[in-house]
């Protein structure tokens, strides 16, 4: 099917309405909706081996109320699909679920399981996720999250997430604003995103980028460990502020990552909580024969310093005192002179 926009009016799922379906379902007979996304989509189900059943359909201004008894839309093997300006609410499975094909657009809209404008006493209860992404090159713009477990999980590659609004359960009740669940085939894109009171949650990160975002609240980036690798993440220019009694890190490590490569993690800035990184510079002053340079509270990553550099200045005394680094370990470098000395010895570390 091609070439259909829909728009205008309410669906509401009546009190016999299923709890397994969705009040549109974009889906051919030879689709299957599948049970384990990501499983499927490690095991290359999700390529496009079927082919392409809906294209260039368009939902606008429409009220999606699921009443508590399924979910929203489903969307299955299709592509140039675009959700603007639509409300979601009341659903217990999902606001919106794609799986298979690509590039489905979703902006401008509102999903919630609960209508709420935050701080509401049931929030512990939250369920659902209001967009679940199985499917590659999507979009999702200018759209507000105000209720449910989960706000995005993106199980798919080459998605972007830019100018969203999470407010749904907070991290501290157990809730996820966005989730990457396809871990080590990521490559997403996350710009200009508000995060308030929850977090980002990413599964072994491969090409994902997060930049321009605001993180209140303690909301912070989490990297899980499913197989220990990261390689190609950028955390850049985000505002975090928090709670300076809770201690939180913006970005936390949820298990060990033994294989990484090109993080940068740098240029954010922070009130109230921990801030991490991976570059570290300082100084040190001190009169006598070791002066010691410890990143343990600022790097992100455990005894990994992968490049430094240090320079020493004398304060009085000879000018010429030779020194060296004797020590790189544990996120600390130490620098040794021969003769006691007053001197500063700036150090500049990266992960």
């Amino acid at each position: 099917m091609k070439c259909l926009k829909v728009k205008g009016g309410t669906l509401r799922a009546s009190n016999t309405f299923p709890t397994d379906r969705y009040l549109v379902e974009l889906s051919a007979s030879s689709s299957k909706m599948l049970q384990n996304a990501t499983a499927a989509y490690n095991n290359k189900l999700l390529e496009q081996t079927i082919g392409i059943y809906y294209e260039d359909i368009t939902f606008r201004d429409i009220l999606f109320d699921s009443s508590y008894r399924g979910g929203g839309i489903l969307i299955i093997d299709s592509a140039r699909i675009r959700i603007d300006n639509c409300f979601f609410l009341h659903f217990n499975t999902e606001g919106i679920k794609v799986q298979g094909g690509h590039e489905t657009f979703i902006s401008s809209s509102f999903l919630g399981q609960h209508s709420t404008v935050g701080g509401d006493k049931g929030e512990r209860q939250f369920s659902g996720t209001a967009i679940d992404l199985a499917s590659n090159d999507n979009a999702i713009t200018d759209v507000a999250i105000f209720s449910a477990a989960i706000g995005i999980v993106v199980r798919g590659q080459a998605n972007m997430i830019t100018g969203v609004h999470c407010y749904n359960k907070a991290t501290g009740f157990g809730g996820i604003g966005i989730l990457l669940k396809l871990a080590g085939n990521s490559q997403t894109r996350i710009d200009n995103c508000y995060m308030d009171y929850n977090s980002i949650v990413m599964e072994d990160p491969v090409q994902v980028h997060v930049t321009n975002g605001f993180f209140l609240g303690d909301a912070n980036i989490v990297l899980k460990s499913i197989k220990g690798k990261v390689y190609g993440l950028n955390i850049l220019n985000n505002m975090f502020s928090g709670n300076p009694n809770n201690n939180v890190p913006i970005v936390k490590l949820d298990g060990g990552f033994s294989n990484i490569d090109q993080v940068v993690i740098d240029m954010n800035n922070v009130i109230g909580m921990v801030l991490r990184s991976t570059v570290g510079k300082f100084s040190v002053d001190g009169n006598g024969t070791k002066w010691v340079g410890d990143f343990s509270n600022v790097l992100v990553f455990p005894n990994r310093i992968s490049h430094f550099q240090y320079s020493f200045y004398t304060l009085e005394g000879p000018k010429f005192v030779a020194h060296s680094v004797s020590n790189v370990s544990n996120n600390a470098v130490v620098v040794e002179s021969e003769k006691a000395i007053h001197g500063i010895v700036s150090f500049f570390v990266e992960q």
